[in-house]
């Protein structure tokens, strides 16, 4: 076996059920703030294109490069979305479609990292925990940044050391974040891709988050737009990750795409080929309607605004929480340990919520998610509603 999978810590889920195992909660209904799974309807237009080409996705093997016409769909999303020059993005270079963010983010890091040298992954700290499993089975090992208030929960790329920088060969970021919402401003990305540059490594952008924001006048600015406003049309060392999980409320669809560096995404497509992850045709057109369409997407961010104002007005006075620039996360400081939080407001108002420390390492004597829990309000808006009375009652009992 891989030796390095003994490098790999429980899955935070794992964690969390192990928290609340022996727990009977009450004859309450249960309500998951936990898992950032998205509970708003699918739009019908991905159903209904899904099925008009089912019989004929089903006969047909998939590339991996994946059709034309997607290719085309996301390379003119991304010029819109990002205010890209309009050639600067080539469906046959730039795009490749994957399966959804969470398989490529992680395929990435064992495409890139050249493990025949002491490999470094700069990421953030707390994280999505597929960054630290890709670097360590890629044979690299992880340095975290730790993303605290007093960072504005952003990674300071600038307490990096010389020497971690030059055997950095890989930056995953994510903005907007999880589980905080902060959102990097463009200068910031561009201080990366100053540094990546400088010391010759790649940047992974999780940018899964970019299409739940607060302000419709704001919309998070993404990798590639800082990338292009500071004269680096070509992408070099630049590549997102986007996925229509969160955007179109389509987790199960499983589909996304990556953009950027031609020359990166070349090899990442030779990778993907023996890995054999093309995407199923019928997924292929599903994701053309969905990413054509951008109703069901201001629809759906109007909705969690609605569940913000809601939840933060109710839990005002009660807990130390702000609501966040962009994602469907709430980062509450918690008045006991994070994880003796969880477990009681389990077992007494049957609410699930994840402890920050799950999500977070010990890194440069700080754990920056320990103190904090990520509520998810990915419920209704009468069970997210719900949740939050049931958490002033918790709180206002310890």
């Amino acid at each position: 076996m891989n030796p390095d999978l003994q490098k790999l810590q429980p899955y935070p889920f794992e964690r969390l059920a192990a928290l609340k195992a022996g727990i009977t909660p009450p004859a309450k209904s249960h309500i998951a703030l936990s898992i950032g799974e998205p509970k708003h309807a699918t739009p019908a237009l991905v159903a209904a294109a899904l099925n008009a080409h089912l019989e004929h996705g089903l006969a047909s093997y998939p590339s991996t490069k994946g059709i034309v016409e997607l290719r085309q769909v996301i390379a003119d999303w991304l010029v819109n979305r990002f205010g890209l020059p309009q050639v600067s993005i080539d469906p046959e270079r730039h795009v490749l479609p994957v399966n959804g963010t969470r398989e490529a983010l992680f395929a990435f890091a064992q495409a890139v990292v050249d493990r025949q040298k002491d490999a470094v992954v700069v990421c953030p700290n707390p994280f999505y925990q597929i960054y630290e499993g890709a670097t360590l089975l890629a044979g690299a090992r992880p340095h975290f940044l730790a993303c605290t208030a007093d960072n504005g929960y952003l990674p300071n790329l600038d307490e990096v050391d010389e020497r971690t920088w030059k055997d950095c060969q890989l930056l995953y970021l994510c903005s907007p974040g999880n589980p905080t919402g902060a959102v990097m401003p463009v200068e910031q990305l561009q201080r990366a891709i100053a540094l990546a540059q400088r010391h010759d490594f790649i940047i992974a952008a999780d940018e899964c988050y970019s299409e739940i924001y607060a302000d419709e006048e704001r919309p998070p600015p993404g990798l590639l737009q800082a990338a292009a406003s500071m004269g680096n049309d070509s992408f070099h060392r630049c590549v997102v990750f986007h996925s229509l999980s969160k955007r179109s409320n389509a987790p199960g669809l499983r589909a996304g795409f990556v953009a950027g560096d031609a020359q990166v995404l070349e090899q990442f497509l030779r990778y993907r080929t023996y890995h054999g992850c093309a995407l199923p045709v019928q997924h292929q057109h599903a994701s053309i309607a969905a990413w054509r369409d951008e109703r069901h997407v201001r629809d759906n961010r109007a909705m969690y605004r609605e569940k913000f104002d809601a939840v933060l007005a109710t839990l005002d006075g009660c807990l130390e929480v702000a609501r966040p620039d962009a994602a469907f996360y709430l980062w509450p400081r918690t008045p006991v340990a994070d994880d003796e939080f969880a477990r009681a407001l389990y077992a007494q108002q049957n609410v699930t919520v994840l402890p920050g420390q799950y999500l977070s390492r010990d890194a440069h004597g700080l754990n920056p998610g320990v103190g904090h829990v990520r509520m998810a309000l990915v419920a209704t808006l009468d069970e997210c509603v719900e949740a939050a009375v049931r958490i002033r009652q918790f709180v206002q009992s310890l």
